[in-house]
Formats: C-alpha cells, structure tokens, sequence
C-alpha cells in the first residue's frame, strides 16, 4: 500500500473545518491525483486512526462521506476500495448508425463488445397498456402502446433499465411483441415494418435514484442516476417509439461528437 505519510497529510484540530471532513478531503485528493489508483483498497480504518491520531469514528465519518459521493464503496469484511471508472462509453452519434442494425446488433450490444464485457438482458417483459399522458403526447395522442420492459447487465451487474413504448398499429402482431425481436432489435424490425428512421430526440438529466431503483440496479450508497427519455422519428415525421431509460451513473460515460459548422 506505500507509506500513508507519503500519501497523506496531517489534519489540523483548530480548523473551523471538521476532522473527519479534512481527512475525507485529502482521501479524495489522494484519488484524484492517483495515489490510490481504481479498485484499490483504502489505508483501514485502524490505519487511518494511527496515522491522524483520531477516534475510529472519524474515520468512519470521512468514509461514509465518501461514499455519500460515490467515490468509494465498502466490502463487508475486506474493506472500502477505490470505485471503478465507468465501463460503458455511450457515444450518441453513432449507436443508433444503421451500420450497426444491418449487422444484427442492438445499440447496447454494440457498447458492450466496445467495453470487453458480456451483455445480458433480464427481467424482461413485453405487454399492452394504456399510455400514460407523457408517452400519449410525444407519440401523437396514441391511447395504448406496446411496452417493452428490460434489464441490462454487463458482466452480470445491472446497468441500465428501460421501457419502449411503441404505438399498437405498428407493432401489436409483429415480432416487436415477441420477446426477442431478433436481430438489429426494435429498430431493425421498425424500418422492415415501412418506418425508415430518421432521427432521434433525446433528453437527459441526472438525478439520485429512488428506492426502487437502487434495488433494480444494485446501487451503492451515493450513485446517481443518468435518467434518458427518447423519441425516434421515421422520415414521415411521426413518433414511433419513446424509450423511458434508468442508468447507473457509476457505469457509464455519456460521449458526444459535436459538428464544427
């Protein structure tokens, strides 16, 4: 682990800033430069206390705040280690490129094989509902839709979860209502189906996730969420489809190639 003088400071008990929020302070500092390097194991917490000559809550203090911020997580009986950068790259000019469809792969399998890892969908189910008044209105006023929900995992650690939303007299008896829709995804079978597409809209925000999506996803204390709404054009102009997208923040890189003119 290297010396922790060499990697660390002193804190200063006359501060008006806390004790454990110095420490936290040079922690992260010491990641941010590369002291302590992805997936490494932090000095514990009896190192920690030796070193700043502190009380063992302190230093619990400093990690569970740096937890809070999603720089760290904890192992029950190992110790609290160094978060992974993000695996996934999602570049948005090109995942959605024909190219990829005509070959028979999905835009998130298209980011998998890109980041070395295995990409498994899960938890998926496929049903007719009526559309609530967000999907009704980016859809054209459509009453029911086609929704198709699913689970991405890389590697077996969820990701992402998403639901596309499709109107019924596009999709309802074609294989888009199967739970495989075959090769090239919902995109593929849309433009076999007459709807050639033309562009997407999309909107993003980042947000902390709600209970439910802290179990779905596996989140760890502190992790946000990237949350994606979609709508896909054809090149008639009508909407065909709205994907409702939940992401890991802690698993993705949003990329983005902007034209000069």
């Amino acid at each position: 682990m290297g010396s922790l003088p060499g990697r660390l400071g002193s804190v200063d008990p006359t501060s008006d800033r806390a004790v454990f929020r110095q420490i936290a302070d040079q922690l992260r500092e010491a990641i941010d430069r590369g002291r302590f390097t992805e997936g490494e194991k932090l000095p514990s917490e009896a190192e920690l206390v030796e070193h700043y000559g502190v009380s063992w809550m302190t230093v619990r203090n400093s990690f569970s705040m740096l937890q809070g911020e999603g720089l760290v997580h904890a192992e029950h009986g190992r110790g609290v280690f160094v978060r992974t950068r993000p695996p996934v790259r999602r570049l948005a000019s090109d995942r959605f490129a024909r190219r990829h469809r005509e070959q028979g792969k999905s835009a998130f399998l298209v980011e998998a094989d890109a980041a070395g890892g295995h990409p498994e969908v899960d938890s998926l189910e496929v049903r007719e509902e009526k559309a609530g008044q967000d999907v009704a209105n980016r859809l054209g006023a459509v009453r029911r839709v086609l929704a198709r929900r699913r689970r991405y995992l890389l590697d077996g650690r969820p990701v992402e979860f998403a639901t596309s939303y499709l109107p019924l007299d596009i999709a309802r008896a074609t294989q888009i209502a199967e739970p495989n829709p075959g090769p090239g995804g919902i995109y593929a079978r849309l433009e076999e189906l007459g709807h050639r597409l033309d562009h997407f809209d999309e909107e993003i925000r980042a947000r902390m996730p709600s209970p439910a999506e802290v179990r779905t996803l596996r989140l760890a204390s502190g992790v946000p969420v990237i949350h994606l709404i979609r709508t896909a054009y054809d090149t008639e102009g009508r909407a065909v489809e709205v994907c409702d997208t939940v992401m890991a923040a802690d698993a993705y890189v949003l990329a983005y190639r902007l034209p000069a003119t």
